[in-house]
């Protein structure tokens, strides 16, 4: 099978390290001179420079010839851009796109902060002619261009694609389940971000792991009743990209949103922990998007708004959590 990378930061090459195992790979990236250091260097020294890219991938800043690389039965595009990247990318190979092409899968886990849209709504604008779905799941980049285990879902209306998604990635330490529920996975992967900057900002204030775990739990109530509002399956985020992803991405030290909220937590401007960390970390981009969703289907996300505030810089790590607990008592499943 014949596999295109577009986006070469941290996941695209980590994935298509993990892709070359079984199949052909061409990695894409805009900047000329990241692919002449990616061919010379065989590695992204900036995102993953302990991560030796095999010989057998391939790299280009063309993205009409990688297009016409695809011309193959059964090929796929891979888009491994942020979320603000993914409609220009979308836009930029629509036409290009052989017929041929099994589909698009996206990476990218968020919502787009001027239109309020989740990806699968972004790609119904942009993506004319091929089926598309969402890759997700609880993972962290590194650790996958380790070879580490892990464990993804591939999420897609078109159960062709789910089948050709599931061929290229289903191998060696990586275990690929399908789902047709898209509003729910990608609800999952968007505001675990959101949550684990909260987190972060718990841990940062030293409030123990009685508290971690609270807001884990309640963070992902917060994330399903969102879901329900949208038409999501409540079971989805009982799965890898609801309760997986949130652990993950709430716990784990390689999780960029985590850290913010520990710098956050810590004194440290929004501005410059985000530069010192020099990768995108989502929830900060996501967050009032988050809230402005939640508001339009009539949804109390209290966790949600408490990182907006503290982002937005109207009230203190500490004040957003004692404003938290002093919430009125209420059922837990109301």
């Amino acid at each position: 099978m014949r596999i295109a990378i577009f986006g070469a930061g941290a996941w695209g090459p980590a994935l298509a390290g993990h892709v070359a195992q079984r199949h052909e790979v061409m990695l894409w990236a805009r900047d000329g001179a990241l692919v002449a250091a990616l061919r010379r260097e065989r590695r992204n020294a900036r995102y993953l420079p302990q991560a030796p890219l095999a010989p057998a991938i391939d790299f280009s800043d063309d993205a009409a010839a990688v297009c016409e690389w695809l011309a193959a039965p059964g090929a796929l595009a891979v888009i491994a851009t942020s979320v603000a990247g993914l409609r220009p990318t979308l836009r930029a190979l629509d036409a290009a796109l052989p017929a041929t092409l099994a589909g698009v899968v996206w990476l990218c886990k968020g919502i787009e902060a001027d239109s309020g849209r989740l990806a699968h709504q972004v790609a119904a604008e942009e993506l004319h002619r091929h089926a598309a779905g969402v890759l997700s799941g609880p993972s962290f980049a590194q650790e996958v261009a380790a070879g580490l285990p892990v464990a993804l879902t591939i999420a897609s209306d078109d159960a062709a694609l789910r089948r050709a998604a599931i061929a290229a990635f289903h191998h060696g330490p990586a275990r690929i389940y399908g789902s047709d529920d898209v509003v729910g996975v990608e609800l999952g992967g968007a505001l675990k971000n959101v949550m684990a900057i909260a987190a972060g900002i718990c841990d940062g204030l030293a409030l123990g792991q009685n508290a971690r775990a609270a807001l884990i739990t309640r963070g992902l109530a917060e994330t399903a009743r969102l879901g329900a509002a949208m038409g999501a399956r409540a079971e989805t985020f009982m799965g890898l990209t609801g309760l997986g992803d949130l652990v993950l991405t709430c716990t784990g030290d390689l999780s960029r949103n985590r850290q913010v909220g520990l710098a956050l937590a810590g004194g440290e401007s929004l501005a410059a922990s985000v530069a010192r960390l020099g990768h995108v970390a989502e929830g900060v981009r996501c967050a009032a998007a988050a809230e402005a969703l939640a508001r339009a289907h009539g949804v109390e996300m209290p966790i949600v708004s408490a990182v907006n505030a503290v982002l937005a810089g109207t009230q203190t790590p500490r004040d957003a959590v004692l404003a938290l607990l002093s919430r009125e008592p209420r059922s837990e499943q109301g």
